[in-house]
């Protein structure tokens, strides 16, 4: 497995996501607060598996130092550090959300909507615009 490829595959991944995110928020401005809160289950859901396949991919399967060897060879390291900086507390705090919007905690799950998006975005932006991948052919 190459690293330039795992990268373009979550960026893939992280645009899909984002399709739904974008959905889910369109949902809440209408009103439709259950299509919301079934959209962002289905968002939860996709994220964990992308999280999970990737640390089988990071641990398991690849060759220890996959990414390292990747990033330094792209001078990407600062990118990817950037990047976790985003997307780790995005990600933690993706399952308060989750609890809080499935026990209807509103207020709560507003503030911590309003800092995922802000994550969120950094995610998005630093995933896809920053970090290096290969295409297969």
């Amino acid at each position: 497995m190459n690293a330039g490829i795992v990268i373009l595959i979550l960026k893939i991944a992280v645009i899909a996501v984002t399709v739904l995110w974008l959905g889910s928020l369109i949902a809440l401005a209408l009103g439709k607060t259950r299509l919301h809160g079934r959209i962002n289950i289905v968002f939860f859901a996709l994220t964990l598996v992308a999280l999970f396949g990737l640390e089988v991919i990071a641990r398991v399967i690849g060759p220890p130092g996959l990414f390292d060897d990747y990033l330094g060879l792209h001078d990407a390291r600062l990118a990817m550090r950037i990047h976790l900086g985003f997307s780790v507390p995005s990600a933690v705090l993706l399952f308060a959300m989750l609890f809080t919007g499935l026990k209807h905690k509103r207020k709560v799950h507003i503030a911590m909507g309003l800092a995922f998006s802000v994550l969120w975005i950094g995610t998005f932006i630093t995933g896809v615009f920053f970090l290096p991948h290969e295409l297969p052919w």
